[in-house]
């Protein structure tokens, strides 16, 4: 499969995005809410990605029969990850809590052991081994320090279980429709449940933001729930596994440098030790294995 110098483009400017978004969500909770914050971007990008795919001719409607396997889908895929991490965020540094989130594959390999027989190659307990030195890194930091809050860790945790297991869902999904059509109604859904929640939970916002506040809100509902998902799904179709394996791997990378820029935290040499555990994981558990050369 021949990759194109504008796809490597686009897949770079993703991944900065993915990467950047993490201090972006950090600096919009100085303002919102964490759960008010989900509804409002959340509610904007699924928006937009409507309005952009029914232009582009992709079916949007959802059958009758299709609800139930889509709540099911939404709720770990886009609700539970999206709510887990957001309070995540909220406790940690963002460049933290992207480390965090992003063991990810590693539950989905686990996950996919416990429940449903698949084996455990070496490479999968390598991966394991460089998630658990990352998590207990960040988690020894957050123990020791006067200030540290460890419950960030048990948040992150839970996001990328969530995470994980939505994957693992997807890859088993019986669903018939376009990836896109799934993806705008599980976004949908879940921005109404954060609504429902966020009333429930969290006061009105006096939504009186300043105009940084609101060019952050734009970028989480039209770059980071938009942009992002549009690029996904193109590069998703054209580039081979091993492209998109790599982008995973730096977003924490850029989420732990970026956040200096944004929202002014400083890293410690835990942090960049911890996000190099975390590519390493990532490369284990999704990097094809080298096949056999014997037939």
């Amino acid at each position: 499969m021949i990759t194109t110098r504008r796809q490597w483009l686009a897949l770079v400017a993703l991944t900065l995005v993915w990467g950047v978004n993490w201090p972006m969500m950090k600096f919009s909770l100085r303002e919102l809410s964490p759960l008010y914050f989900r509804a409002l971007t959340m509610s904007g990008g699924a928006l937009l990605l409507l309005t952009w795919y029914r232009l582009r001719g992709v079916h949007m409607g959802l059958p009758r029969a299709a609800w139930g396997p889509l709540l099911l889908l939404a709720l770990p895929n886009i609700f539970g990850w999206h709510l887990f991490s957001i309070l995540g965020v909220q406790e940690l540094a963002s460049g933290r809590a992207a480390t965090l989130g992003f063991t990810m594959p590693i539950w989905t390999v686990l996950l996919a052991s416990a429940f449903f027989g698949e084996r455990l190659h070496p490479r999968a307990l390598l991966g394991m081994a460089c998630a658990g030195a990352a998590v207990a890194l960040l988690v020894a930091h957050e123990v020791t320090t006067l200030a540290g809050r460890p419950l960030g860790v048990l948040w992150m945790q839970l996001a990328a279980v969530s995470w994980a297991l939505g994957t693992i869902l997807m890859r088993r999904s019986a669903l018939k429709l376009p990836t896109e059509t799934i993806t705008v109604w599980m976004m949908g859904v879940s921005a109404i449940g954060f609504w429902a929640v966020a009333g429930w939970l969290e006061p009105w916002p006096a939504w009186q933001f300043t105009p940084p506040m609101w060019a952050a809100l734009l970028w989480g509902a039209a770059v980071n729930y938009g942009v992002a998902q549009v690029i996904w799904f193109g590069l998703a179709r054209a580039m081979p596994p091993q492209a998109s394996t790599f982008a995973i791997m730096a977003v924490p990378l850029v989420g732990t440098a970026s956040a200096a820029l944004v929202v002014g935290e400083v890293p410690g040499w835990m942090d960049w030790a911890a996000a190099g555990f975390i590519m390493a994981a990532i490369a284990s558990a999704l990097l094809p294995r080298r096949q056999n050369a014997r037939a």
